[in-house]
């Protein structure tokens, strides 16, 4: 009987250094700054074998499941315009919106599932996630799925 892989989502303060460095190297290898990955290797500091070993097991969050859908939830005060606020920050840092689903505001607030496709992202899902929790009336934003 085979083994099922599996995955974790795990902060990146946690990891050892060597995942990092791994992901940095497929970053320069897939942007063009590093044309070789002995190049890739050598410009972070890690050996060609240390990178082989690693770069299938090793993804920035953002690239993984396939088709990059992922629900995000916030909760908004109930105010006029905040959610349209937080739509247009989405579609600012690029992001498709597929669904949206308001709960009945209660205590001043609602929570908003938006699902997004972020394939078209302009920065990180991380960049995107601080500037929508920067928004007006945005009380939490966080990923629930991905």
């Amino acid at each position: 009987m085979g083994t099922r892989s599996q995955y974790f989502i795990v902060e990146a303060a946690a990891l050892p250094e060597i995942f990092l460095k791994v992901a940095e190297a497929k970053r320069l290898l897939e942007v063009g700054e590093a044309q070789t990955v002995n190049e890739a290797a050598q410009s972070v500091g890690i050996s060609r074998s240390a990178f082989y070993k690693y770069k299938d097991a090793v993804r920035p969050f953002n690239d993984m499941g396939s088709g990059r859908i992922v629900t995000f939830q916030i909760l908004l005060k109930n105010e006029p315009g905040v959610l349209s606020a937080v739509l247009n920050s989405f579609a600012r840092c690029g992001a498709n919106i597929l669904t949206i689903n308001q709960g009945v505001p209660a205590g001043g607030s609602a929570v908003v599932n938006i699902g997004a496709e972020t394939s078209g992202l302009v920065m990180t899902i991380e960049e995107m996630l601080s500037r929508v929790a920067v928004e007006t009336g945005v009380v939490r934003c966080e990923i629930l799925a991905g």
